[in-house]
């Protein structure tokens, strides 16, 4: 069975859970830069760069994915949001982006390993690739609409060389989470798209939107459906939504994209809204409440969380949803559908 196949048959059984948030919990560890640092004599300050615990502080990581297993994740996301080349310029550390990826993603994969032989129940992982810093839809500089920081070509190769560290350490997905701008999304796909073809093998792809507003658009404009239509070709293995809001605000989201999307539909909201010193206070009964009433009108295949989120809301998402009904996959009808800021359907 390919981990596609593996995945389909398990969302066929029961609603799946991912994890939740890697850098509050690191937080909690309150690492000083020497921490960070370790030994690998680094020029930057480190204090921030959650990325490199897989080499300097690694039992850090290990210690959140094993809390999220036995709190009942079904999926490890990798400790890699921000491992990418343009990412760790700012520390200075761009020379270990093979390390980080490759280090983090065979942590996470040996750790599921070792949950998956308890008790049988598949555990997967995800590599995660971040946004980066950058965007190729917008220009940072409000003089001059037309300049962009970087080009497509450039941050695809960004991506792949995350990408060929993570599948090297042992990943089932990439993960393209929080993306604010559809064209850094495509950057990523492609990269995804050319790894697999020189393993030869599937390599599946997840994709997971963030909103800028209420209103359901990303910072480049996109609604969820007009994303959907621009991904779509890529065969994603799940599709959703994670980051900016909690459950309440995403909810109407979570239902277009329900009704839309022919594959697994994966959400991962903060928990609630930050309160004005940043911290996120929404209980887990709260969260595990509100994901779950998408749970129970059949909505959704795969839950967890993100800002905010503990191991303890993932145990309360995981209770709450457990013997519900996962969403069944709709076959939609044979149409053009095209892109652009707003979805367009040819008419038959």
């Amino acid at each position: 069975m390919t981990a596609r196949e593996k995945l389909m048959a398990e969302a066929a059984k029961r609603i799946l859970i991912t994890d939740g948030a890697f850098g509050t919990e690191i937080q909690n560890w309150k690492l000083d830069e020497a921490a960070y640092a370790g030994d690998l004599g680094l020029t930057h300050d480190q204090k921030g760069n959650n990325d490199i615990l897989a080499l300097t502080k690694p039992e850090v990581p290990a210690s959140i994915h094993r809390a999220y297993f036995e709190a009942g994740a079904d999926i490890a996301e990798t400790n890699t949001f921000s491992a990418n080349r343009i990412s760790q310029a700012d520390y200075g550390a761009e020379h270990l982006v093979h390390a980080i990826n490759y280090e983090s993603a065979k942590m996470a994969r040996t750790i599921a390993d070792e949950f998956e032989a308890k008790d049988g129940r598949p555990r997967f992982v995800a590599g995660a690739l971040g946004p980066t810093n950058k965007t190729l839809s917008l220009s940072p500089d409000v003089n001059d609409p037309g300049y962009r920081e970087i080009d497509f070509d450039h941050l695809k190769d960004v991506y792949r060389e995350q990408i060929d560290a993570l599948v090297e350490g042992g990943i089932d997905f990439v993960l393209i989470e929080t993306v604010f701008d559809t064209l850094n999304a495509k950057a990523g796909i492609m990269a995804a798209i050319e790894a697999s073809e020189a393993l030869g093998r599937d390599l599946p792809i997840m994709l997971s939107m963030t909103l800028t507003d209420l209103s359901g658009r990303n910072l480049s404009g996109h609604t969820v459906e007009a994303f959907w239509h621009a991904v779509r070709h890529a065969k994603p293995v799940t599709i959703g939504l994670n980051c900016s809001f909690g459950a309440e605000q995403l909810r109407p989201h979570v239902k277009t994209l329900s009704n839309l999307c022919d594959t697994l539909i994966m959400v991962y909201p903060n928990a609630g809204l930050p309160n004005e010193l940043g911290a996120y206070d929404e209980a887990p009964a709260t969260t595990a409440g509100l994901v779950g009433e998408w749970a129970e009108q059949a909505q959704v295949n795969v839950l967890g969380g993100c800002c905010g989120s503990t191991p303890a809301h993932i145990k309360a998402i995981a209770g709450a949803v457990a013997g519900l009904p996962p969403r069944a996959i709709p076959v939609p009808e044979v149409r053009t559908r095209l892109a652009g800021l707003e979805p367009f359907t040819m008419a038959a």
